[in-house]
């Protein structure tokens, strides 16, 4: 197993609210890979971020060395979604410079042959394998909901000027519903998790063309990277790669 991320402020902003990392152990062997997409005034998008993503990982390194079965691995990591969401909502609560702060949340565990993928907000988590590319999270967003009803197609949703509004967060509320997701991970399989600030400029396509015509994790992100940046990256762009 392995991994590959990278993360950029884009050419508007003028602060990255992103961030991601992955960690891999040995023994046990798992790998945690997770992305976080901040938001709030100031500097609280990327206080929400980075609590959550810290507050997750820990939560998972901590209890899943001893957990084997799929149920054990689903609830160690909802729980620690759970926790995130707590430390972050705190504290929103208790510093005035973070009221109203929060975070999307995408992060795929895998040990052994098991992987999960869980999901709060539109940050978006990808399997590639096969050749073909495959969406597995769904977007927690407004613009989501308008395609599930037929309002506009998949393309206008991603120039919808509400496209970056979000029906879910970590922080926003003492408690958070997280989707969990259980691919099927085969060897040499790809996760691909990214914040909006790719998938609202790459296609599906796109990705995939970048993804096969290339065999370093480096050089696939990073060139991810630079087709984002070549258009414009009016957000934060961030990708993370596995591969199992």
């Amino acid at each position: 197993m392995k991994g590959y991320t990278i993360t950029d402020i884009g050419k508007v902003r003028s602060e990255n609210q992103d961030c991601v990392r992955y960690v891999q152990n040995k023994i046990p062997s798992y790998g945690i890979l997770a992305l976080c997409d901040g938001m709030g005034g100031a500097k609280a998008g990327s206080v929400a971020s980075n609590i959550a993503l810290n507050s997750f990982i820990a939560q998972v390194t901590e209890n899943i060395s001893d957990k084997k079965g799929k149920d054990e691995i689903s609830e160690t990591v909802k729980a620690a979604v759970d926790e995130a969401n707590k430390c972050v909502y705190e504290r929103s609560l208790s510093d005035a410079s973070c009221e109203g702060m929060g975070t999307t949340l995408v992060a795929a565990v895998v040990k052994g042959k098991t992987c999960f993928i869980a999901n709060v907000g539109d940050s978006r988590a990808y399997l590639i394998s096969g050749g073909g590319i495959e969406q597995i999270t769904h977007d927690h967003s407004f613009v989501e909901e308008m395609v599930g009803r037929g309002a506009i197609t998949r393309e206008q949703a991603r120039i919808h000027p509400k496209r970056n509004i979000i029906t879910r967060a970590l922080g926003s509320e003492a408690e958070v519903v997280c989707d969990i997701f259980t691919p099927e991970l085969k060897k040499n399989d790809l996760l691909l998790l990214c914040s909006d600030g790719l998938s609202n400029t790459l296609g599906d396509s796109e990705i995939l063309e970048v993804i096969t015509s290339r065999k370093k994790l480096s050089d696939i992100v990073k060139e991810l990277l630079d087709m984002a940046l070549s258009r414009g990256a009016p957000d934060n762009v961030t990708v993370g790669l596995l591969r199992k």
